[in-house]
């Protein structure tokens, strides 16, 4: 209060405060701010704002939170971060924007640059958050998620929808019949005529009021209470929730999807509700009563209890149409849509599996005649209930988790079948294998269309330096003999002598006997140094993949917590021709 006093007295006429403060039983202040707005530019359809505007200004108890802005009327309704049509959306992320060493002045300066940017009308209505529905998340403490990744159909009123329980916390929604042996509970997918900016209520009744865009809160000049319109939504909506609750036992919830169509175009804004088992025995009887009179399912929404309760259940909207990739612009995005196979599921392999998967492969081979023990878990991607499986099996399990779309084959064997290479994209090999190595070679030097080949190692003594090969078609040229060239131009080089030992053959100590009796030495190596070798090499063969024209090579990296420290060099393939031998010589890095 300090602080506004002095603003108030430094900006007379452009800022006050009306009547006093108030202090709430949580401990939060709310006061009547109002601000000089005559001068603020303005477009056609931006914030309709007047001479002066009023604000409610609520101050939390404790400076974790900004302050929260509303105003008492319904002329702001519909405008993009305009909450339920009262509260302004002034931070879209407070634990980022918001900062309180800033004072009540910094709020300030947030308010004016919003109502100038909102009178302009430079805010995005499609970006806007949840614009369709008023601006605020619908979602129950506790209540399960809905998984939706196809689209409701955009024509029509009404159709069907099926849930099937996949978790606990998690349902899944089928627009199609699922298979006759899954347990479904059938749910009807009901399309709204228009946004519902007011938000979709918190109870029945409530809910079945904004459907038909009637207010329920009264307002100063009534301008959006009611709209005239030629049928009731409401009881569309009541007829399709008593056809499938009648169809089920007493004592069950009756759910219900309601696709809510945003306010500039596009796809609707999905929302999905529950009604408890007593609610929706409360449906039954009425449509037992019903059928008295009429063999349709007719409900009338003045007889619905009024205290019938809604629970809204968090979406996950995952449809393409909606949703952004998250990694749609870093280089993994190559790895989408791919066939992917990985010879080698152990230190290396075994995380690129999961970051490929991570990254939309559509289907992953992979090969490894290995199980696992114990001892795997330090480094590998696994967990204590893999013990004893074989490594394909058990890292397809995973895969299978991370994502429902990709499809994962498994052989367990060091490779497939020569037949299994059809068709193939990107082939990993995490092996170590010299005959794998040979074996790529005479693949690159015979198959014009062969897939991109990619071979991943690591050090013995640490497991921090990576080092990748990549041979892009249509170069006849394998992994092996790239890797041969780019160590003999990297002994030559003492500025990366960090990188010698790789190809230099191992010396005693550097590798690591894990039992006792006939163990075979390994490399030295924790889960973080082996997970964070194989992202970034995964990252940067995916940068070849999605690269315009084709570079093949040799990278070599060093983590940052490595005894070399952060380093990375490429050494690119140097050739007579795309279809000759390499280079006699050291190529150039």
């Amino acid at each position: 209060m300090a602080e506004l006093n002095a603003i108030e007295k430094a900006f007379p006429g452009d800022v006050s405060v009306l009547g006093k403060y108030r202090v709430d039983r949580a401990g939060s202040m709310r006061l009547r701010l109002r601000l000089r707005t005559a001068d603020f530019p303005r477009v056609e359809g931006g914030l309709p704002l007047g001479g002066h505007e009023e604000f409610i200004v609520t101050v939390g108890e404790f400076d974790l939170t900004p302050p929260h802005t509303e105003v008492d009327h319904s002329r702001f309704l519909h405008h993009a971060h305009v909450l339920q049509g009262q509260r302004l959306c002034l931070y879209l992320d407070p634990s980022r924007e918001w900062d309180p060493i800033n004072g009540f002045g910094g709020y300030l300066d947030r308010l004016v640059d919003w109502l100038g940017d909102a009178a302009r009308g430079r805010f995005d209505p499609q970006t806007a958050l949840y614009h369709a529905v008023g601006g605020v998340l619908h979602a129950t403490s506790g209540a399960p998620t809905v998984v939706v990744r196809d689209a409701p159909r955009s024509r029509g009123r009404a159709q069907h929808g099926w849930l099937v329980t996949r978790t606990p916390h998690r349902f899944d929604l089928f627009l199609v019949p699922p298979p006759e042996t899954t347990y479904a509970d059938h749910v009807p997918v009901v399309m709204l005529d228009a946004d519902l900016p007011l938000g979709a209520g918190t109870n029945l009744t409530g809910f079945l009021q904004m459907v038909d865009h009637r207010d329920p809160r009264p307002t100063a000049d009534h301008t959006h209470s009611v709209r005239n319109i030629d049928h009731r939504i409401s009881d569309i909506v009541l007829s399709l929730l008593g056809a499938s609750a009648i169809r089920k036992a007493d004592g069950t919830p009756q759910r219900l999807i309601v696709a809510v169509p945003h306010p500039t175009g596009g796809p609707s804004h999905l929302l999905a509700a529950s009604i408890p088992a007593a609610g929706s025995d409360h449906l039954r009887a009425l449509v037992r009563n019903a059928r008295r009179r009429s063999p349709m399912v007719e409900i009338d929404l003045d007889d619905i209890d009024n205290t019938t309760p809604l629970e809204w259940w968090p979406v996950s909207d995952e449809r393409e149409a909606v949703t952004t990739r998250r990694d749609s612009q870093r280089p993994v995005a190559a790895y989408a849509g791919k066939t992917v196979h990985i010879w080698g599921c152990g230190g290396l392999g075994s995380w690129i599996a999961e970051y490929v998967v991570r990254a939309g492969a559509r289907r992953v081979v992979l090969c490894d005649s290995g199980s696992i023990s114990g001892g795997l878990l330090v480094r590998q991607n696994y967990v204590e209930t893999d013990i004893g499986d074989t490594k394909v099996e058990a890292l397809a399990k995973r895969l299978r988790a991370i994502s429902d779309t990709v499809e994962v084959a498994t052989h367990h064997s060091m490779i497939p079948g020569e037949e299994n290479l059809a068709e193939v994209d990107l082939l990993i090999d995490a092996t170590i294998s010299v005959a794998i190595s040979r074996l790529l070679d005479k693949l690159a030097e015979t198959q014009h269309k062969r897939p991109v080949l990619a071979q991943f190692a690591t050090d013995s003594r640490t497991g921090t330096l990576g080092i990748l090969t990549v041979s892009m078609p249509p170069l006849q040229v394998g992994p092996l003999a790239i890797d041969r060239q780019a160590g003999k131009h990297i002994l030559n080089d003492g500025a990366h002598e960090a990188f010698h030992c790789l190809w230099k053959p191992t010396t005693t100590g550097d590798e690591l006997i894990p039992t006792r009796g006939c163990s075979v030495p390994t490399f030295h190596g924790s889960a973080a140094d082996l997970a964070g070798v194989a992202a970034s090499l995964t990252s940067i063969l995916g940068a070849h993949i999605g690269a315009a024209t084709p570079v093949s090579g040799t990278h070599l990296i060093s983590l940052p917590h490595g005894e070399a420290g952060p380093l990375r060099t490429f050494v690119p393939v140097q050739t007579t021709s795309n279809k000759a031998g390499l280079v006699d010589g050291d190529g150039a890095a």
